[in-house]
C-alpha cells in the first residue's frame, strides 16, 4: 500500500494539535478538506484511526502506531533534506546538541573545541537545557544528542556515560562551614542555601536526598545560573551545592570556600543519550564517538 506523504502529514498535523480544526488552521486548509483526507487514509487501512470527539480527537491503537511511524518519517525527511543541503552549500555536516548546565560548564567547551578542530567544516548547535528537557528534545527528534544527569529517567534513548563530577559546597568568609575540607550533606541542612530554579536536575536531586533524610532545604534565593549562584554565596546569602568543575576555577576569584562532600551519591555521572546511534547522521556519529569512552556499546537505561 502506498501512502500519500501530504496525507500523513495532515494525520500527524491532527494527532499534535489535538483536533481537525487544529490541524487545518496550522496548515492553512479547510477543516472538511482535513476530514475528508483523513477519511479516505481510515477507509484504504480499512481501520480507524481517530476517535472524533466534540471537543477534539484521539487516536485509536492504529492511529498511535501510523502516528509513531509518521513522526519517524518526518524526522527522516528532515534530516535527508538538511543534510542535502549541508552538502550543497559546502557544509559538511551539522550536529544539534542540547546539554545540562553542568555538562556546558564543566566539559563541553574543551570537547566541542576539539572536535571543531578535527571536522571545522561540521556546524555545531548547542543549547542549554535542563537535563530533563534535553532528554525529552531528543526523543521528539528536536536534537541529535542529549547530555544530562543520571537522576533523569532516559528509557526511550541509547544511553553512554559521559563523565562523572562531585558535588561541593561553597560558603562565604566567615560562615561556619568554611574551612571544613568534607561534610555530608546532612550537615548543610542546618543551613540557608541560595538554589537553581525549578526544573533543575541537582535541585531535584538535593531535593531527593534531603526528603531521604526526613528534612528539607531552606533556600533563602534560587537562580538560573551556576554563576548567579556563586555570586549570591559570594556575597553572604548562604551555601549552595554545586558540582566542583562549576567552582574551583572561580574559588579564588570570588573568594569562596570549597568543602567536599562525602556522600556516595555526589560523586555523579553524566551521560550521553541519542534515539538510536546506527541512525546518526555521519557528522552526529562522529561527535558521539568523541564524547563517549566506548562508541555505539549503550549502558543499562538509567531509569
Amino acid at each position: 500500500m502506498r501512502f500519500d506523504l501530504t496525507t500523513i502529514r495532515l494525520f500527524l498535523s491532527t494527532v499534535e494539535q489535538g483536533s481537525i480544526a487544529g490541524a487545518a488552521e496550522a496548515n492553512s486548509i479547510a477543516p472538511s478538506a482535513v476530514s475528508r483526507r483523513i477519511s479516505d487514509l481510515e477507509g484504504r487501512l480499512g481501520t480507524a484511526l481517530l476517535f472524533r470527539q466534540t471537543k477534539g480527537i484521539s487516536t485509536t491503537p492504529a492511529g498511535d502506531a501510523l502516528a509513531r511511524h509518521a513522526r519517524n518519517l518526518m524526522e527522516l525527511m528532515a534530516r535527508m533534506e538538511a543534510e542535502m543541503n549541508e552538502y550543497a552549500d559546502g557544509v559538511h555536516g551539522h550536529v544539534r546538541i542540547v546539554a545540562n548546565t553542568s555538562a556546558i560548564t564543566q566539559f563541553l567547551p574543551d570537547d566541542l573545541s576539539a572536535f571543531k578542530s578535527d571536522y571545522p567544516d561540521v556546524r555545531l548547535a548547542l543549547r542549554e537545557q535542563t537535563s530533563e528537557q534535553a532528554v525529552q528534545d531528543v526523543t521528539k527528534g528536536l536534537a541529535d544528542i542529549a547530555i544530562f544527569s543520571e537522576a533523569i529517567s532516559s528509557l526511550e534513548l541509547e544511553v553512554f556515560p559521559y563523565r562523572e563530577d562531585q558535588l561541593v559546597v561553597i560558603s562565604p568568609n566567615g560562615h561556619p562551614l568554611a574551612g571544613k575540607k568534607e561534610i555530608r550533606f546532612i550537615d548543610t541542612l542546618d543551613f540557608q542555601h541560595v538554589g537553581l530554579h525549578q526544573g533543575s536536575s541537582l535541585l531535584g536531586q538535593l531535593h531527593s536526598e534531603a526528603l531521604k533524610l526526613e528534612r528539607s532545604i531552606s533556600f533563602v534565593v534560587q537562580v538560573t545560573s551556576f554563576d548567579g549562584v556563586r555570586r549570591m554565596v559570594e556575597s553572604g546569602l548562604g551555601v549552595a551545592v554545586l558540582p566542583d568543575g562549576a567552582v574551583l576555577p572561580w574559588a579564588a576569584e570570588h573568594q569562596l570556600n570549597v568543602t567536599r562532600l562525602i556522600d556516595a551519591w555526589t560523586t555523579r555521572t553524566l551521560y550521553v543519550g541519542v534515539r538510536e546511534a546506527a541512525a546518526l547522521t555521519l557528522a552526529a556519529r562522529n561527535m558521539l564517538t568523541r564524547l563517549i569512552d566506548n562508541p555505539f556499546k549503550p549502558v543499562a537505561r538509567v531509569k
